[in-house]
């Protein structure tokens, strides 16, 4: 299953922390971790200094207990964690699928299952909120879709449109109608 995943793993970038402004690059391959550093400094005694680079293995970055305190410090625990489990073999294939894949499957839930999977990540979260996931909802509730119906979900939201009762559905309908009659005659 690992021969599925990219050789590049992950990849972060960020500037030290204050008052530091040398930036930094994690990398994460299949096979090994590369830790740059770019030192910038006004100093005269810094300004000839040359880019520096770790490569690790894997095997050989769980044991380095100075570059993790590096990448703490430069990148925070979260990402140390991350990065640790990576190079343990721990992947997370979930979060490697396409968004419109993840959507198909997302579809599939119910309402309380959103819900859960919506508060586990920013990305989950943000599929979990998209129009393209509540309009496959709201066509597989209803089976058909009018172009009345498309026009007034493009306009309300495909989400506040799974959740508008029928009655609320049908007035909105019914005053859009209205508001294209009207301007259909002041057009003539």
């Amino acid at each position: 299953m690992a021969s599925w995943l990219p050789e590049t793993l992950f990849e972060i970038v960020g500037q030290g922390p204050a008052p530091s402004k040398d930036y930094y690059q994690l990398l994460v391959t299949r096979s090994q971790l590369i830790f740059r550093w770019w030192r910038i400094s006004l100093r005269n005694e810094y300004r000839s200094t040359k880019p520096g680079e770790a490569k690790e293995t894997h095997e050989d970055f769980l044991e380095n207990s100075h570059l993790q305190v590096q990448i703490a410090l430069i990148f925070g625990a979260g990402i140390l964690d991350y990065v640790f489990n990576l190079c343990q073999g721990k992947f997370d294939f979930l979060e490697r699928l396409s968004d419109a894949l993840l959507l198909s499957i997302i579809s599939y839930l119910d309402l309380e299952d959103l819900a859960r999977l919506a508060q586990t990540s920013r990305r989950f979260a943000k599929l979990c909120a998209s129009d393209q996931l509540w309009e496959r909802m709201v066509k597989s509730a209803c089976g058909t879709i009018t172009p009345d119906m498309k026009s007034l979900a493009d306009k309300v939201g495909w989400r506040q449109m799974f959740f508008a009762n029928k009655f609320q559905f049908l007035r909105q309908l019914h005053k859009q109608k209205q508001r294209q009659s009207t301007q259909g005659e002041k057009q003539v």
